[in-house]
């Protein structure tokens, strides 16, 4: 396959589109398409529980994505920067993970101000998730990718940043259902790796697993309620679940050659939302960028807003 290119022979996945309910799932997963888009680069899908609604991002193009699956309602809201993500905030609004910074937005999408300004030349945010006890772990990257240009860090509620992880590209970050474990991914390595929660701080870094050459490119995850991570692979066109030991014990294939990110959502919190990405490619799939949704995938776990 070209590295413009996008095809997809050989899979056994079957895809609908629009939301059908749970009938046709026998044999070969059934991936369903939620919103039809053009994102260029899809990412960061979270279950804003409090609204009943999915939140994701297109980074390039610097909109936040919503989408309510019992109405059909969407919105767009622009930003003022490249944005990496955009997740709940307790008391209404979003925390935004911005090319030179952590914003907030009010309840209304408006009142923008500023948690953490720290613009550096070349860099932008990336993936970000809330941890259990309220705090966001926010990822940055270069713009050229350049190895260790980027980091993952805790941001506290009133603002305080404390140094975790250099990385390279930073993305997919979750916790394991008793809060003890984090799972991340920088995606240069190919792996997905796991740390000791140790109050705020993680510890003992150590490989969860690998993702084999030629296979894609480990980016964004979701855990659930099992404790499995899901991890979507760019260039791999697959979702990959993964146990708590470190086995596969599920793929599913995508119609689409870059999947970015995957969340559960709905409101049982049963459907798995993956975002899509079409950037780099001269001739992408008619469905990527879309937000596409594997329906019954499993049983997700509740998020936590961010307590700023």
């Amino acid at each position: 396959m070209s590295a413009d290119t996008e095809s997809r022979t050989g899979t056994t996945t079957a895809v609908r589109s629009g939301r059908s309910g749970r009938s046709g799932r026998s044999g070969s997963a059934v991936v369903e398409v939620a919103v039809r888009e053009e994102a260029v680069l899809g990412e960061g899908p979270v279950w804003d529980g409090a609204a009943g609604r999915l939140l994701w991002v297109d980074i390039l193009s610097a909109r936040i994505h919503s989408y309510d699956p019992a109405s059909g309602l969407r919105t767009v809201m622009a930003t003022e920067q490249h944005v990496g993500a955009a997740l709940p905030r307790a008391g209404g609004g979003l925390v935004v993970n911005l090319r030179d910074g952590i914003g907030l937005y009010g309840p209304d999408g408006d009142a923008f101000s500023w948690l953490v300004h720290d613009p550096v030349p070349g860099r932008r945010g990336n993936d970000a998730a809330v941890a259990p006890d309220g705090a966001l772990w926010a990822g940055s990257m270069r713009y050229d990718e350049g190895a260790d240009g980027g980091a993952l860090v805790r941001v506290a509620p009133g603002g305080a940043v404390t140094e975790g992880v250099s990385a390279t590209i930073s993305n997919g970050t979750g916790w394991s259902p008793d809060g003890r474990t984090m799972y991340y991914i920088d995606t240069p390595t190919g792996r997905v790796d796991r740390f000791t929660v140790d109050g705020e701080r993680v510890t003992d870094r150590r490989p969860l697993a690998s993702v084999e050459e030629g296979a894609g490119s480990p980016d964004g995850l979701t855990v659930d309620a099992d404790g499995c991570v899901w991890v979507a692979l760019w260039d791999g066109g697959q979702l990959r679940r993964y146990t708590p030991r470190g086995d596969l014990d599920r793929t599913v294939d995508l119609p689409v050659r870059r999947p970015t990110s995957c969340a559960f959502g709905g409101p049982d919190l049963r459907d798995l939302y993956i975002t899509t990405a079409r950037t780099g490619l001269r001739r992408p799939h008619p469905l990527a960028g879309s937000l596409l949704v594997l329906p019954d995938a499993g049983q997700g776990l509740p998020g936590t807003a961010f307590a700023g």
